[in-house]
């Protein structure tokens, strides 16, 4: 045992809504609601479907909801089907040192952990959610830190989980102490790479991390006992007791970046640029000859091969940038069929061409940029150089207003004009929500069936 892992044992169950500062407090609901959109728009993505399905069959019961399929299963396979839709589109918050997105990671386990929790307000739902994040987070620095392979969400994300639980429902420090290292140890150590070349289901394993999450409390509460967390880990790294004894004085949930597009962070960089050449240039894509972009080695292994699937059209460089251009947009109506095989999009994509830029390859992870060159059909050259993606920290990110349009772009189709304008208005007041079985009450009652 360490001073390291007592302090975050001492943050999850210490920490008070009232002594958190007033811009915190504001970005978890800015992160509820960014979170609550990326769900409910995944849903109807072909993933959501295949494991709510698996979820009724085998992980049958009636305690908790699978998020816009009419279905309740037990808390485990609720988290694990919310945890698969949260992530389904890509377009969920993230925090760039760890390169993975806590978000989507907390969320589902705490949406299952509510229904099974005594009446439960707002604030206290809130403030599991930060807990999450900022456990969630220092897990994720430690996990890079101790291991050379980049690990995908879930390796972490399901220490992040068990933290955010554990906070829900007041369990005392030793238990939450046993679910963490319960979930260390069982959390899906996924190389994340592999995924990038081979674009699957599995993600960023953020479905099956919540499920280890939820499971490691439950396994914990009934005295099953897990390694020591990763926290006492620390010491072994040259920041790792700097990045946990910070914990409740320096918020790390105030440096995520959001995702305004449907696809992998490291291709809105090239987004970006593109968009803005075509802007300032007034070009229309079929003006287009050859779009080069010039990036950091990882963005470069992102295919640009044709699409045959949502998830092989969100790990892409040429799609993404292509959709951009062509619609302006690039969101559900994007990445799943009939778009997804539209020929004109695919054509304008077999114009991208990429190369390492060494000067990039240093910066990244801390940074992420992109050169975009476009040649037009006529011959002119035009550059956007040194792009960042948009809604980054510390300088672009989103507005209030910028995140209530995203999650209406998101969701109005499933949810309706009404439903959506209430949902809209409850999540920025979450913290004087009295029983968040209201939340409950519009996710379950107003979402439309899947259409795929």
């Amino acid at each position: 045992m360490t001073r390291e892992t007592d302090r975050v044992l001492e943050f999850i169950t210490g920490s008070s809504w009232q002594d958190t500062p007033a811009s915190v407090q504001h970005q978890a609901k800015r992160c509820l609601l960014d979170g609550l959109g990326a769900l409910i728009a995944g849903t109807q993505t072909p993933v959501a479907g295949i494991t709510a399905n698996f979820a009724a069959q085998q992980y049958q019961g009636n305690e908790a909801d699978i998020i816009g399929h009419n279905q309740r299963v037990s808390l485990a396979g609720a988290a694990l089907a919310n945890g698969f839709a949260a992530n389904a589109l890509d377009i969920d918050d993230g925090y760039r040192p760890i390169k993975g997105h806590p978000g989507a990671c907390v969320l589902p386990v705490l949406l299952a952990a509510a229904e099974s929790a005594a009446p439960l307000s707002g604030r206290e739902f809130l403030m599991a959610l930060l807990v999450g994040y900022e456990v969630g987070i220092r897990a994720g620095l430690l996990r890079h830190a101790l291991y050379q392979t980049y690990h995908s969400s879930g390796s972490w994300g399901a220490i992040a989980g068990a933290a955010a639980a554990g906070r829900l429902l007041k369990l005392k420090p030793a238990v939450i102490r046993q679910a963490m290292g319960i979930a260390e140890y069982h959390a899906p150590i996924a190389p994340m790479m592999k995924g990038i070349d081979t674009p699957s289901m599995g993600k960023d394993s953020i479905g099956w991390g919540a499920m280890v999450g939820i499971t490691a409390i439950l396994l914990a509460q009934q005295g099953f006992t897990g390694v020591e967390p990763i926290f006492s880990d620390a010491p072994q790294t040259p920041n790792g007791p700097d990045w946990v004894l910070s914990l409740g004085r320096q918020y790390e949930i105030l440096n995520l970046y959001f995702k305004p597009y449907a696809s992998c962070r490291w291709a809105q960089p090239a987004i970006a640029g593109a968009l803005e050449i075509a802007h300032r240039h007034k070009l229309k894509a079929e003006e287009i000859a050859r779009i080069r972009v010039y990036t950091f080695e990882a963005a470069t292994r992102l295919s640009r091969a044709h699409p045959q699937n949502t998830e092989e059209a969100q790990y892409n460089l040429a799609f993404p940038v292509a959709a951009a251009l062509l619609d302006g947009e690039l969101g559900p109506r994007q990445v799943l069929p009939p778009r997804l095989f539209a020929p004109e999009l695919l054509s304008l994509a077999d114009r991208l061409e990429t190369e390492i830029k060494p000067d990039y390859e240093r910066e990244f992870p801390q940074k992420a940029y992109a050169d975009v060159q476009v040649v037009t059909q006529n011959g002119q050259t035009f550059w956007a150089k040194k792009m960042q993606a948009i809604w980054e920290p510390p300088d672009t990110l989103p507005s209030d207003a910028d995140l209530s349009e995203k999650f209406q772009w998101l969701t109005a189709s499933l949810l309706g004009q009404n439903a959506g304008a209430a949902l809209l208005e409850m999540i920025w007041q979450f913290d004087r929500v009295d029983d968040v079985s209201a939340l409950f009450s519009v996710l379950n009652e107003h979402i439309r069936p899947p259409s795929v």
